[in-house]
């Protein structure tokens, strides 16, 4: 069915020491990691006061030495496991137990997570997509297909965990009330991508029939400059603020600046005049669902 090749990358997918590793984090935009190596750190603190040897605690475990001097350094989460062990071992009464709340995966990029807060609000959304199907359109084995082939690679829960919170995200679709009012227009070499298959087309013109919903498609033959900048995402929240969100392979910008809104608006308005209109983007999914 794919005759046209197009190169995809994903572009866009403890209590008492809560405020501490909040702190942290704001400093590397990485909340994980962080909270990672400072439970690792508290674990090693409690079990170096205890007099407890990593040894000591492998074998309670029932981990090797080396996993558990990974943890403490931050390279490896701590597991709930060997925290709850390490509590009961080192004497934390409940100190290192209750981190477990913390210490778990973040099911989107940090660099995401303001524009996945302000979307939760946004009564309307706009968007334009140059390389991949947008993330609320896309079926899982789509999602998995970008998601397990990312550099650097994830680990197979972080894997999980993105692919199931942008299943998750998908109820914005039709579960809010009032509906929300979104629009995705997608340029040609989206759908020409390998890793686009007919389930996916078939998933783009099941959500097109949404009446809150509208999904063009931009030909390559109408292609403008704007066009080719990169994906582009402008939100209108409940107290009517407008946000703008731009993304590359390593910067993404979340904005309310007016000027900057402004810029996304017309580059939107102009993508979308150029874009085939509702029906004839429908047939034309339709004509490469038969190719």
């Amino acid at each position: 069915m794919r005759g046209l090749r197009s190169v995809v990358t994903e572009v866009i997918h403890a209590g008492v020491y809560r405020s501490e590793v909040r702190a942290v984090s704001a400093q590397y935009n990485s909340p994980s990691p962080v909270a990672w190596r400072y439970g690792g750190n508290q674990m090693k603190r409690w079990r170096t006061k205890a007099n407890v040897s990593r040894e000591e605690l492998a074998e309670a475990a029932n981990y090797s030495p080396d996993t558990i001097k990974s943890m403490e350094q931050g390279v490896r989460m701590p597991t709930p496991r060997v925290l709850d062990v390490a509590d009961e071992l080192c004497g934390a009464q409940g100190l290192l137990s209750s981190a477990k709340e913390y210490l778990q995966r973040e099911k989107f990029p940090a660099r995401a997570q303001d524009f996945m807060l302000r979307e939760r609000e946004a009564i309307s959304r706009w968007s334009y997509e140059v390389a991949l199907i947008p993330g609320l359109l896309q079926t899982r084995g789509y999602a998995r297909a970008l998601i397990e082939n990312r550099l650097p690679p994830l680990d197979e829960d972080t894997v999980e965990a993105r692919i199931g919170a942008r299943m998750e995200r998908q109820a914005l679709l039709t579960d809010r009330k009032p509906p929300v009012a979104f629009s995705f227009v997608v340029y040609e070499a989206v759908l020409r991508a390998p890793q686009v298959d007919t389930e996916q087309l078939h998933r783009l013109l099941e959500v097109s029939r949404l009446r809150n919903v509208m999904v063009q498609v931009l030909p390559f033959e109408r292609v403008i400059s704007d066009a080719l900048i990169g994906p582009m995402v402008l939100l209108e929240t409940r107290d009517h603020e407008r946000f703008a969100f731009t993304e590359g392979p390593f910067v993404s910008e979340l904005s309310a600046d007016p000027s900057i809104v402004s810029r996304v608006s017309e580059r939107l308005s102009m993508i979308r005049t150029q874009a085939l209109s509702l029906a004839e983007s429908a047939r034309f999914i339709e004509r490469m669902v038969d190719e």
